[in-house]
């Protein structure tokens, strides 16, 4: 029933609106401070937040795995998949550590083109948030274990305290201590490990002990890999897509990278309002799926209709919210009017690209929940090729940041 989809995705609302959250709060925070800080927050956040959304692949497939593994009665099968994968997020945590002290300068000089002058603040920024990849990935496991079990309310609670305590951060060590986007990244990565360790708490509560890591047989590993492969692939096709859009826009002066900066923040707020109608689908469609029955198939097919007609209403409501950010409140993030001037030029497909997602996202959760995993990654990496194409020759043509985020429509 809608009652019980929007109690679950209500709190799940709030979990993935923490992320941008964050981020927009470093942003306007940086922003009024500094013009070529909010240029290199840039950037920044997308070798720190774009490439920690490539790891979301592990959230989706713990929560998959274990709502399927809960639909069977199997609490066993559940547990030892959540010791699997943070043993998997600890490892690839310390990697990308490693790799993000070692490559980064090399990064950002490739990403950022001739716009060097915003290199030292984004690497500044980089360098600090690159501790926080193990808090990072295990805070992801967990929290999309506790919703693979139907709880949505207590990776909220945990991320109300991260989104605080970042928020006082950055007040304290950016306004009043003047550390500036340094001040950004260490509140930042402060709530982070808080994060971490508010999460593995939350699922030993639960009954499962969160230091019981488990490291993967090979025959895991090969079932982690069918099963995880195909969701990389889509998220890799989604990050290197908005990757792509802020390294177009890199190459149009600070000024249009610091718009565009500003709008990717206000889009990533709004974009994520549909992420709880897909996770409604992949915490509740498999107990659904597996039964086999004709009457929990028209249930299925129910849930996804609602999903749907929620995804449509939320999608035009969280647009229509998101553009009058920037349309009627751009002073939040920038004084400075050129900015502002060209965060206005792009509105439209601002609106669009916005109320687009939530449908798109309901129709993904339920792929996944239904395990056509090869489909979907297959039509994710399809439309990365294609809109990349696009714009591409959007930009070759001499079109602007307009042509990026039109390119963005076609891509929802």
């Amino acid at each position: 029933e809608m009652r019980q989809i929007f109690a679950f995705a209500g709190p799940a609302l709030g979990i993935w609106l923490s992320g941008p959250i964050m981020s927009l709060i470093d942003t306007s925070v940086v922003g009024i401070t500094s013009s070529i800080e909010l240029a290199a927050l840039g950037p920044g956040t997308v070798v720190c937040d774009g490439l920690g959304y490539c790891f979301l692949f592990l959230s989706v497939a713990i929560s998959n795995l274990v709502a399927i593994s809960l639909a069977k009665k199997d609490e066993t099968e559940a547990a030892n998949h959540l010791a699997r994968f943070l043993f998997v997020a600890v490892s690839c945590g310390v990697v990308m550590f490693t790799v993000i002290k070692l490559s980064k300068i090399g990064v950002l000089a490739a990403f950022v083109g001739g716009n060097t002058a915003v290199i030292p603040a984004a690497a500044c920024y980089v360098d600090i948030r690159a501790f926080a990849w193990p808090a990072v990935l295990v805070t992801m496991v967990g929290q999309g274990a506790s919703l693979g079990m139907q709880d949505s309310v207590s990776p909220l609670k945990v991320l109300a305290v991260v989104s605080l305590i970042n928020a006082v951060g950055d007040v304290l060590l950016c306004t009043f201590l003047g550390y500036g986007i340094a001040g950004a990244a260490w509140a930042t990565m402060l709530a982070q490990y808080v994060g971490g360790f508010l999460t593995l708490k939350s699922l030993k509560d639960k009954g499962y002990d969160p230091l019981a890591i488990k490291v993967p047989r090979m025959e895991d590993l090969a079932q982690m890999i069918k099963i995880t492969g195909p969701v990389l692939l889509t998220m890799l096709s989604k990050v290197t897509f908005y990757t792509s859009i802020t390294f177009f826009a890199t190459s149009l002066g600070a000024v249009t990278l610091a718009a565009h900066q500003v709008m990717v923040g206000v889009f990533s707020l709004f974009s994520v309002w549909g992420e709880p109608l897909a996770q409604t689908a992949q915490s509740f469609m498999p107990g659904l799926l597996c039964g086999g029955q004709h009457k929990q198939a028209s249930l299925a097919r129910r849930l996804l209709q609602k999903l749907l007609a929620s995804g449509v209403v939320l999608g035009i409501a969280s647009a229509v919210v998101g553009i009058s950010i920037p349309v009627f409140l751009p002073q939040l993030f920038t004084n400075d009017s050129a900015i502002i001037e060209k965060m206005h030029t792009v509105v439209t497909p601002f609106f669009f690209s916005i109320a687009l997602t939530p449908p798109a996202l309901a129709l993904e959760g339920t792929l996944l929940a239904s395990g056509d995993l090869n489909f979907l990654g297959i039509n994710m990496a399809f439309a990365f090729v294609c809109g990349t194409v696009l714009m591409l020759v959007f930009h070759k043509l001499g079109f602007g940041l307009s042509s990026c985020w039109w390119t963005m429509v076609l891509f929802q």
